[in-house]
């Protein structure tokens, strides 16, 4: 009886014990168990007699992984020899599990399989599906035919996925690890985290921090669909989320976070510090002066920088670096730093990313250098080299053997392309075997190597069309923020911080330094402060004076009441229908010439939100063109082209030269070379008259 009273006694002890740890315990957030993230194929065709997919998908730091499976839900063609076909899976590069697919009654098929544990990586895993197909049986022994690959395919649903069963690390008390946690690929899909903002009589000061921070987030961001919320801080704005970053001046901040941070330590100096704030891990930036706090808000938005605190604290005064460094334009680009191996037979490509300002297109003189070696024991006049942009094949090459070991392929990039902003480079192999029908596929052969020496020659140019087209020009100028100002209506409701966060959280995937200039203002802006910057302006007729003011230039214009928008050359519009959409219009900034002006408008702030999705991310983007917009609830979208299309002038021979650095180079040093040439001559002219004189 002691023994059972003493065990009840211990367990009793014991719950109590965790139960005070889990409250009281400011280092670090619970680990979260039995959780689930999902990797979707795409539609994927298999065709050929051996062809392979790929797809990719990540496991963060963070998860302790308990299983990962792959459900695959496929067709085949009902031609296949099943005996002598089959499929097999393989995750970085080792194979886990083969089957032979199986003709059925049933259209589609289904197959699940588990991935062994110790075969994944932390960061991206590639899956690979590789399929060996025959249609014909041979006619007798020994015999070999050529592989028909017409009829040999397998089609892989949409509906395939990869399931990564979980649980989550708890987040350590370090703002590196916090950060991780902050912009996982789970906690993003789930919106489980938010950047809080006071809203006290300095709250455009504090949106401008919080616009720095969510740009070095929005460009890390894994999912390019969900975006990162700036909203305003209230008990139930912190639901439901799990990592959070609040942005305050000190005497706005809640009282239970300023009982963390002593006023001392925000004096002359901008305060980072991760808390337990309501039970949530809480990132706090925070300071007493405008430009620190500034500061501050341009360090979280350096990933950088933030990936390198493994302390809870970072302090900032006015000698902390924050800022990243400046994209260099027109550079040459190394494809790869050690080179990459391509092994195995028929198609094979290796895939090159290259980030590019949205302002910005490739000019003149672009060229590709690539540098490889492959194996000697292909057929040669069937195997090449084929070189690509955005899946836009620019130029091939036939592989020999006399190059082998040492091949190379220059080709200038097409002006024709008309590539602006990131773009894909492509080094697609065909490596074909003699009699490949009767070899037996080896995984090691053939091969192909990339060297380290490829480069890419990269001339670029400005987009200045104010159009939609080009955005986010003319806000993002060389990767920075141009000089922008952002003018707010009277009231900040919850749609107004939604349509900043849609706006910025796509401005911040294209924004590639932190060192850009983004200012918010009231709608009663003076326009002096106005002049000669880059302007979006939010809200409707009644409640922003800019918008109002400029009402008369706008492309869709309000009616005289202000309660909706009118027709116009190029959309009728119903009077009721007017009070019901929101409005993107893109015009020439009233403020300064060369200037732009974007107007999120509706005639309420949900309406100006609606117009703002438009522009939230690269899904919706495409779907907007030229300079003014409409849209309604129902996702009905229309885009026109108001201003006057404008000829381009022909470029002349001075100006290029004058584009052209290294060829304006040349012909300063041939100038001075002639000039030198005549100076000579006219000095040995003058040596022999005075001579001729002399003797005269």
């Amino acid at each position: 009886m002691k023994k059972r009273w003493l065990l009840i006694t211990t367990v009793c002890l014991l719950s109590l014990f965790n139960s005070l740890s889990s409250t009281t315990g400011a280092e670090e957030l619970s680990p979260t168990g039995n959780k689930q993230y999902q990797t979707n194929f795409a539609d994927t065709s298999l065709l050929g007699g051996v062809t392979y997919t790929t797809q990719y998908f990540q496991i963060e730091d963070y998860w302790n992984v308990a299983s990962v499976e792959v459900h695959l839900d496929y067709e085949i063609s009902r031609l296949l020899q099943n005996d002598r076909s089959s499929v097999t899976l393989s995750i970085n590069g080792k194979p886990f599990h083969s089957f032979r697919p199986v003709i059925q009654e049933t259209k589609q098929q289904q197959l699940t399989v588990l991935v062994p544990v110790s075969y994944l990586v932390k960061d991206v895993n590639t899956l690979t599906v590789q399929g060996n197909f025959e249609t014909t049986a041979p006619l007798a022994v020994n015999a070999c035919l050529p592989t028909a690959t017409r009829d040999n395919w397998l089609q892989i649903s949409k509906t395939s996925r990869i399931s990564v069963n979980y649980a989550n690390s708890a987040i350590q008390k370090n703002i590196r690890d916090f950060n991780e946690h902050f912009i996982g690929l789970d906690t993003i899909k789930e919106g489980l985290n938010a950047i809080l903002v006071t809203e006290g009589e300095s709250n455009l000061a504090v949106l401008e921090a919080a616009t720095y921070a969510l740009s070095g987030f929005a460009k890390v961001n894994p999912l390019s669909d969900k975006g990162i919320p700036i909203v305003a801080y209230s008990a139930d704005s912190m639901k439901a989320k799990q990592a959070l970053i609040l942005i305050s001046f000190y005497n706005d901040l809640p009282e239970e976070v300023k009982s963390m941070i002593p006023a001392d330590d925000v004096d002359n100096k901008a305060y980072i510090k991760l808390v337990t704030f309501a039970g949530k891990p809480t990132l706090v930036v925070t300071s007493l002066d405008t430009a620190l706090l500034v500061k501050a808000g341009r360090l979280i938005g350096n990933q950088s920088l933030l990936s390198q605190l493994d302390t809870d604290t970072k302090v900032v005064d006015a000698t902390t670096e924050v800022e990243s460094p400046t994209v260099s334009i027109s550079r040459n680009i190394t494809l790869t730093e050690t080179g990459d191996k391509i092994v195995g037979d028929r198609h094979r490509e290796k895939f090159y990313f290259v980030s590019l300002p949205g302002n910005r297109s490739i000019a003149d003189a672009s060229k590709l250098s690539i540098k490889y070696r492959y194996a000697k024991n292909l057929d040669f006049d069937r195997s090449m080299v084929t070189i690509l942009i955005n899946d836009t094949p620019i130029g091939s090459k036939r592989l020999s053997t006399e190059l082998a070991d040492n091949d190379h392929i220059d080709i200038a990039i097409p002006k024709t392309l008309n590539i602006s902003g990131n773009f894909t480079v492509k080094v697609a192999f065909d490596l074909e075997l003699k009699n490949a029908g009767c070899i037996e596929n080896q995984d090691q052969m053939p091969w192909a190597f990339v060297d380290k020496d490829s480069m890419l020659q990269l001339n670029t140019k400005d987009k200045a069309d104010m159009l939609f087209n080009n955005y986010p020009y003319p806000f993002l100028r060389d990767g920075s923020y141009n000089q922008l100002a952002v003018v707010l209506p009277k009231e900040h409701d919850t749609y107004v911080y939604q349509t900043i966060s849609n706006i910025f959280n796509l401005l911040g995937r294209y924004a590639q330094t932190n060192i850009g200039e983004v200012l918010f203002y009231q709608d009663n802006v003076a326009a002096s402060q106005l002049k000669n910057r880059e302007i979006i302006a939010i809200g409707s007729y009644k409640n922003n004076q800019v918008i109002r003011t400029n009402n008369d230039k706008l492309y869709f214009q309000y009616d005289k009441s202000g309660t909706g928008f009118v027709s116009n050359e190029k959309m009728s519009i119903e009077a009721n229908y007017g009070t019901r959409i929101g409005s993107l219009q893109l015009i020439d900034s009233p403020y300064g010439n060369g200037f732009g002006l974007l107007a999120v408008t509706g005639a309420s702030s949900e309406y100006a939100y609606l117009a703002s999705k438009l522009i939230g991310s690269e899904g919706t983007l495409w779907k907007v063109f030229g300079d003014g917009a409409v849209t309604d609830i129902d996702g009905q979208i229309n885009a026109f082209r108001f201003k006057k299309i404008t000829t381009t002038e022909p470029s002349t021979v001075l100006s290029d030269v004058m584009d052209r650095k290294d060829v304006l180079g040349f012909m300063v040093a041939v100038v001075l070379v002639a000039l030198l040439v005549i100076l000579s001559l006219i000095l040995l002219i003058r040596k022999y008259r005075k001579k001729r004189r002399d003797r005269g």
